[in-house]
């Protein structure tokens, strides 16, 4: 049994999986208070969604590793998945990845169709867009994979409301500038097993000094994002305008780093928090 379990948290990556379901059940959350919904008349819906949407990422990150079981195999971080062992075979490791999606994507539509099509958005891009397509092929691979992820808020708020709201979009749109520089601090601090995979990210192809530009450049968009937001206190602009500038500066500070592997590191555990204050200031400060 322990075994067993061993293999399916690195056949779901089991941190991934968490870091996509939270934002979703993040999303749920600031709905049902938004709208002043008594968890009583959701309970049904809500369990729906946590298992509906942990088993279609789960669907999706098993059939990435069926994807990239030849790549797997040359990086240090990925060798001990499954699919690199043959510890389960390729063909039940793609067949448990299509049962999941499979599962994840009804359950979501027993919701509502809404729920659904987000759901479906993000898989595919995953998948197929960002796996498939793109991963082996431009460094804007990156971009791809952001969407994927950044859509998930939006799927947690659609769950109770229309996700044509100024909240989960704007949610979109952080999670989606956030996802460039913590992926590119995942790319500069895994640079050589990237090198020896052939995988196209940017550190890569385009070198350190490009992609520190490119991170510069997200993180200042972040500070644009809380402008299209009302309703929300003077203080939470103020509080989330410092958290932008702050977080604005790590990533500048990569210009003249000694190490542009420890700012790396930097900037990576800093996204993190970013993020999680981020979420919370809109908890807290919801209208």
């Amino acid at each position: 049994m322990v075994n067993v379990l061993t293999e399916l948290k690195y056949l779901f990556k089991r941190f991934v999986l968490i870091a996509n379901v939270l934002p979703g059940l993040l999303g749920f959350i600031m709905a049902a208070r938004y709208y002043n919904r008594s968890f009583e008349d959701i309970w049904v819906d809500f369990i729906l969604f946590l298992v509906g949407s942990a088993v279609l990422v789960a669907g999706a990150l098993t059939l990435n590793n069926w994807l990239e079981a030849d790549v797997d195999k040359l990086m240090e971080r990925t060798k001990q998945r499954p699919s690199v062992t043959g510890s389960i075979s390729l063909r039940a490791i793609l067949i448990l990845g299509i049962s999941l999606s499979l599962v994840g994507q009804l359950l979501l539509l027993l919701i509502n169709m809404e729920v659904a099509i987000f759901g479906f958005i993000g898989w595919y891009t995953y998948v197929v867009v960002y796996t498939v397509w793109t991963k082996r092929r431009v460094t804007w691979n990156t971009h791809v994979g952001s969407l994927s992820g950044a859509v998930t808020p939006m799927m947690g708020w659609a769950v109770i409301g229309s996700v044509f709201h100024p909240i989960p979009l704007t949610l979109f749109a952080i999670m989606f500038l956030w996802q460039m520089p913590h992926t590119y601090a995942i790319a500069i601090r895994k640079y050589e097993d990237y090198a020896r995979s052939g995988l196209k990210m940017l550190p890569v192809v385009r070198g350190y000094q490009v992609t520190i530009r490119r991170t510069v450049v997200y993180m200042a968009l972040l500070l644009i994002i809380p402008l299209f937001l009302t309703g929300f206190s003077n203080l939470f602009y103020i509080l989330i305008s410092l958290l932008n500038l702050g977080w604005l500066a790590i990533g500048i500070a990569g210009f003249k780093a000694h190490s542009i592997k420890k700012w790396a590191n930097h900037l990576f555990a800093s996204s993190l928090i970013y993020l999680l204050v981020v979420y919370l200031l809109y908890i807290v400060f919801l209208p």
